[in-house]
């Protein structure tokens, strides 16, 4: 067994602790740095008016990379082979891959999300098997918040394995209602009622046209479409409000909404 005297003990200490401290100051001003760029780049994305959803995957990205580097430097300054442990990180790094293919789809799905841009921040979506509001896209998973407040982390792949619904799309959108009368009111004036209701709501549009039209002959009554196009941000609270006028008036005007209803007809033998 060597025996190490105190004097090289120090100078091993002060040889390698200047090393290590020096990495250390290396990585945390390196990581700094890093985090900088991240912010810089999503100053000028949103200065430039760039989607955010797009300015914060990229500076995400950008802010890994520059880690990766960071952390090479530092373990090059301590005199690591840094060529022989990017080696052995990229056959980890496959060998990883392999059992997190998971992981893979969902930085790919990311990266498509960003390419095809199918929705963007603050839309309202279905996607994913859920529905909310987009509020980032980040590398593995799309974060939404649902209209109760929840914070749903749906994976990427998820949402582009599916179908995707886009509600704030288009700025305008049709609201599909159904009305039901009983067969003994007259239609002529339940669909004067209903165009007075839909003229005298200042948040409709005039163009497309309302349509309302008899849809159905139901069991137990008469089914009207009632289809006025409304701005996007207004389709919940004029569908609420249009719903509440339209029982309140057919209650003053004498039109009944039946309940269901079905006729028995007994025959003795």
């Amino acid at each position: 067994m060597m025996n190490l005297s105190p004097e090289s003990v120090l100078k091993v200490v002060q040889i390698y602790g200047v090393r290590i401290l020096v990495a250390l100051i290396i990585f945390f001003i390196g990581r700094w740095i890093a985090g900088l760029v991240k912010s810089l780049i999503i100053k000028s994305a949103d200065q430039k008016k760039m989607d955010p959803t797009v300015s914060r995957f990229l500076a995400t990205i950008a802010y890994a990379i520059l880690l990766v580097f960071v952390v090479l430097a530092a373990l090059a300054h301590l005199k690591i082979q840094t060529a022989s442990l990017i080696a052995v990180f990229a056959a980890a790094g496959f060998a990883i891959g392999l059992a997190l293919q998971g992981g893979l789809a969902n930085f790919a799905a990311g990266v498509l999300i960003i390419m095809f841009r199918p929705f963007k921040k603050g839309d309202f979506v279905e996607a994913g098997g859920t529905t909310g509001s987009i509020d980032q896209v980040e590398i593995f998973n799309t974060i939404m918040t649902t209209p109760d407040n929840k914070k749903i982390i749906v994976p990427n792949s998820n949402i582009m394995g599916n179908n995707i619904t886009n509600y704030s799309a288009h700025e305008q959108r049709r609201l599909d209602l159904v009305v039901g009368v009983s067969y003994g009111d007259e239609l002529d004036k339940v669909k004067s009622v209903l165009q007075d209701i839909l003229a005298n709501e200042d948040r409709l549009l005039t163009e497309p046209t309302p349509t309302i039209g008899v849809s159905e002959l139901a069991d137990s009554s008469v089914n009207l479409a009632v289809r006025p196009w409304v701005k996007t941000g207004d389709y919940w609270p004029v569908r609420f409000d249009l719903i509440e006028t339209i029982k309140k008036r057919f209650d003053q005007e004498g039109i009944s909404i039946p309940f269901p209803q079905q006729d028995v007809h007994i025959i003795q033998s």
